[in-house]
């Protein structure tokens, strides 16, 4: 699943240098010889792969989707410790919104994140970038609970999907939002996304959950 931090964090782990050259869109690249190991540097257009290859005997070229949005966790704090900085790391590993395919399928199953919300729609839709402005506005508010997924209805392989929630294309787009531990689930056809509608479905789904979870020890207290 393609990340904004972990083409960064994993150049970093690499070469123990800093980020140089991941803020933005296009490809990074970083290459080595025996005796010298060297920074990444950002390659912005085909010119500058075609001289980086040249320049160098054996070249190495990693191409990233960027986001340009970059998020710091302040080293200088006194209380960061390993479970903060594994928190921070998993809240913003994952995209904002996940694009499902059978390349992320399985990416997604093995998310820390077992809360999914699903807004299937037809990506050719003149409304679709609309849509999604208002959907990766939403997730902003749930970052680090749910994992925000968009699955495109038109592709033969989500068919399965769309059944799975009893869903048909007459009723789309629409928000299924799935508990991959108890397969608990709740769906809602939609006229159209608004972020107001996305959290307040959000937010029921998640009272509903912390309710189930109130009410074994309200019977044990009982007992």
């Amino acid at each position: 699943m393609g990340t904004s931090i972990f083409p960064c964090f994993f150049i970093i782990l690499l070469t123990g240098g800093s980020p140089a050259g991941c803020a933005g869109d296009g490809s990074s690249a970083s290459h080595s010889t025996a005796s010298t190991a060297e920074k990444p540097v950002l390659l912005s257009n085909i010119a500058d792969a075609e001289a980086f290859v040249r320049g160098a005997e054996v070249a190495v070229i990693g191409f990233f989707q960027v986001d340009n949005d970059r998020r710091d966790l302040d080293m200088n704090s006194k209380d960061v410790d390993a479970e903060k900085m594994t928190r921070f790391i998993r809240m913003n590993e994952l995209r904002l919104v996940t694009d499902y395919n059978p390349v992320t399928a399985i990416g997604v199953m093995q998310s820390s994140l077992q809360l999914h919300l699903l807004l299937i729609t037809d990506k050719m839709s003149p409304k679709h970038p609309e849509r999604m402005r208002k959907y990766r506005a939403a997730a902003e508010l749930f970052k680090g609970k749910i994992l925000f997924i968009l699955l495109d209805s038109n592709l033969k392989s989500n068919e399965r999907v769309v059944s799975f929630f009893k869903l048909k294309k007459s009723q789309l787009p629409a928000l299924a939002l799935f508990h991959a531990p108890d397969e608990e689930q709740d769906v809602l056809t939609l006229d159209e996304v608004s972020v107001e509608r996305v959290q307040d479905f959000c937010n029921r789904f998640l009272q509903r959950m912390q309710k189930k979870e109130d009410e074994p020890e309200e019977k044990n207290e009982e007992l």
